[in-house]
């Protein structure tokens, strides 16, 4: 069932011209365009109270660089005036990993207000007071939350409906069934040398259908241990062993 209104992503950043920067083109720039959703950055800076719009200071206990102040963040969040049933998430190296399964949570919804953080970060009391959670992108460290934010608002944007020309364009990525996405091909039929596998233009959908997911147990076992962990394990053959992925790309 389609949202009654757009879905909406409202950044609070110190660099409010970052947005929409690349969702402005392409797949969500369109969308954008024709309104299937809205962004919404706003200046953090715009809270600030004295003459010099203040929003950092140092860090209490001492250390290098800058805190955000929990007076300045927490008037703009309260400035957004933004439904409570909207997620309060903020972009942060030490919160829960972005997984496509969270995604695709978000873009059910109404659509999240995101935090990016500066300097060393903000204040804890306007994580626990203001009820955000945290979101990271991996496992790094970057200047700012602002680029974390648009992946998520991307990932998200992509899966909206009518964003994508084809549904099934959502449904067989990596990650969709928890395993990465089985190689492509396209023509010419030869490059360099190298032919497209044969069984891809045998025209035997069942076959095609098994291959690739075979390809995407192999690519998942080799090079995401971690998510192939998660993948319950096939039921064992006649012979009473499990079959184990075979990383071969040939038809």
């Amino acid at each position: 069932m389609a949202n009654p209104s757009p879905w909406r992503a409202t950044v609070l950043t110190l660099f409010p011209e970052m947005f929409p920067g690349p969702l402005g083109v392409s797949l969500a720039g369109r969308a954008l365009a024709s309104g299937l959703w809205e962004i919404e950055a706003r200046d953090i800076r715009a809270s600030a109270t004295d003459r010099h719009r203040s929003v950092d200071d140092t860090p209490a206990g001492g250390g290098p660089g800058m805190v955000l102040r929990a007076d300045v963040l927490a008037a703009a969040i309260d400035a957004a005036e933004i439904a409570s049933d909207r997620p309060r998430l903020l972009m942060s190296p030490r919160g829960r990993p972005l997984t496509q399964t969270l995604v695709a949570d978000l873009a059910k919804g109404p659509g999240p207000l995101i935090v990016c953080g500066r300097f060393e970060g903000i204040d804890q009391r306007v994580i626990d007071g203001r009820g955000l959670e945290e979101v990271s992108i991996g496992d790094y460290v970057l200047s700012g939350g602002e680029i974390a934010a648009l992946a998520l608002i991307d990932a998200c944007v992509r899966l909206l409906p009518g964003v994508m020309g084809k549904e099934a364009s959502g449904t067989e990525e990596s990650f969709s069934d928890g395993l990465l996405e089985y190689p492509q091909y396209t023509r010419p039929q030869l490059f360099e040398g190298v032919p497209i596998p044969e069984i891809l233009t045998s025209g035997d959908h069942a076959k095609v259908a098994s291959w690739r997911r075979a390809q995407s147990e192999a690519l998942t076992a080799a090079r995401r241990p971690d998510l192939w962990a998660q993948i319950p394990p096939k039921p064992a053959n006649r012979s009473g062993r499990q079959k184990t992925p075979k990383n071969k790309t040939d038809g």
